[in-house]
């Protein structure tokens, strides 16, 4: 955890070197865009960066029963659903380190009739947890796009692959949400497969989804297209998590919030440069360049953005769907998420 020498750090810090550093803990999961920092390549100013390389379900849990990290990457549902406590605990600065269009993680019981969204009205549909942002995306989505009220369906939530999951924060939902939570040895994965549910809604693809040709299918079976398409017209590419600092933490030592957000950008500089070296392909996909060459045509080059006023619109819609589906108590704007000293940057005017 947080151990600085001397007196506490309140303003702008000064040249820390060594031992003087602040110790700082990150708990993040081994991404591309992150590895500069987990491997020291990027360093985080003022501060001895502890990275601790863990899955998501882990540092959730961890983070939001504890506060066991100085920070780390939190799903955006439930870092919005925290900011409702009576004293929150947490504050963001905005970097996304997960995003990811969900058209594709939407499954269903072949035998269960359902053949398109609308299909879904008036079913039992399986969800780890309501509040996991990757649901509050598709439920939003499945209205918005598809006519599909988030009220019209019963949740039944409970672990996908493993019995006993539960939600990480309590939630107090509107009565005209039905939200059941599944026997003690029951699983969503197997559920599915023999109807006792008729679909999905999840992170992560069923150990029971095989292929289309098999009990479980998915609802969108050509989903990158119908995901391109939903981009087109939206120019929404779906926020997952962003980080977070113990508040705690953060209001001793303000500075956190840029120091953090800097080194998070010049890690994901870092990462871009990687996807477009053609002289040796650094991932193992054989057509990378042209995926990257259409995804910048379609996106842009920054087409993983970080920071505030880019992601306005898009956090906009999901704090929509967060009061929507019963999860914000009332409706927040995109700003009263970040910490203020990372919403803008300074910028360095040069004469040529």
């Amino acid at each position: 955890m947080l151990a600085a020498s001397g007196a506490a750090l309140t303003g702008a810090p000064a040249i820390l070197r060594g031992a003087d550093k602040m110790r700082f803990t990150l708990a993040c999961w081994d991404y591309d865009r992150t590895r500069a920092l987990m491997d020291g390549r990027v360093q985080v100013d003022g501060v001895d960066l502890n990275y601790l390389n863990l899955p998501v379900e882990e540092t959730f849990f961890r983070m939001l029963r504890n506060s066991e990290f100085d920070a780390c990457e939190m799903s955006l549902s439930s870092y919005v659903v925290s900011l409702f406590e009576a004293d929150p605990r947490f504050i963001a600065i905005p970097v996304f380190p997960s995003r990811y269009f969900r058209h594709s993680c939407i499954y269903v019981n072949g035998a269960s009739g359902i053949r398109e969204p609308k299909d879904l009205i008036g079913k039992k549909m399986g969800v780890p947890e309501y509040q996991m942002t990757a649901p509050v995306w598709i439920r939003g989505t499945l209205a918005d796009q598809y006519g599909v009220p988030v009220n019209s369906v019963t949740y039944y939530t409970g672990g996908e692959e493993e019995p006993g999951r539960t939600e990480k924060l309590a939630l107090s939902l509107p009565a005209g949400i039905k939200v059941e939570q599944i026997g003690p040895t029951q699983t969503l994965s197997k559920m599915l497969e023999s109807g006792e549910i008729h679909a999905l809604q999840t992170a992560r693809a069923p150990s029971t989804y095989t292929g289309e040709t098999g009990k479980v299918r998915r609802l969108f079976p050509n989903y990158p297209a119908i995901e391109r398409d939903y981009y087109a017209k939206t120019k929404i590419f779906p926020i997952m998590h962003t980080v977070v600092l113990r508040r705690s933490v953060y209001e001793k030592n303000r500075w956190l919030a840029q120091s953090l957000y800097k080194a998070f950008v010049q890690a994901q500089r870092i990462a871009y440069d990687d996807l477009r070296e053609t002289a040796a392909l650094k991932s193992m996909l054989p057509w990378l360049p042209q995926y990257i060459e259409e995804t910048d045509r379609l996106m842009g080059r920054d087409f993983w953005q970080y920071g505030y006023q880019p992601n306005v619109d898009t956090l906009t819609t999901f704090l929509r769907y967060s009061f929507e589906q019963g999860l914000s108590k009332r409706l927040l704007a995109p700003k009263e998420l970040f910490a203020p000293e990372s919403l803008e940057s300074f910028k360095i005017s040069r004469i040529r």
